[in-house]
């Protein structure tokens, strides 16, 4: 398995980690994730769109379309109160299992 594998399980926590920085649409945060990841993880515009159907009946994050700035108009997404709640929690599950992996497989047993 790798990175990208391990990392295509925690898409909706990276998306809502994003929307936690502040209000953003598809293209936008396919290109932060590929950016952030050196380019190791380049998740497509339409696995973006998946998650965010998912985690907008969640009630995780709202939908609204952006100004029209002449080009086509974009449907833009912010995090709600419990979405930062739902992340703060898959955060924390982040943490306390790689941590446990990193003694399990990077430390002395």
């Amino acid at each position: 398995m790798n990175a990208p594998d391990i990392l295509r399980g925690h898409t909706d926590t990276i998306i809502l980690n994003i929307l936690k920085c502040g209000d953003s649409y598809g293209y936008e945060i396919a290109k932060t994730i590929y950016d952030v990841s050196g380019g190791v993880f380049d998740i497509t515009e339409a696995t973006v769109y998946v998650a965010f159907r998912r985690l907008e009946q969640a009630g995780f994050i709202e939908a609204y379309w952006g100004d029209n700035t002449g080009g086509a108009r974009r449907r833009y997404y912010k995090i709600t109160e419990s979405g930062t709640e739902k992340y703060v929690r898959l955060a924390a599950e982040w943490q306390n299992a790689s941590g446990l992996l990193n003694k399990l497989i990077g430390g002395n047993l």
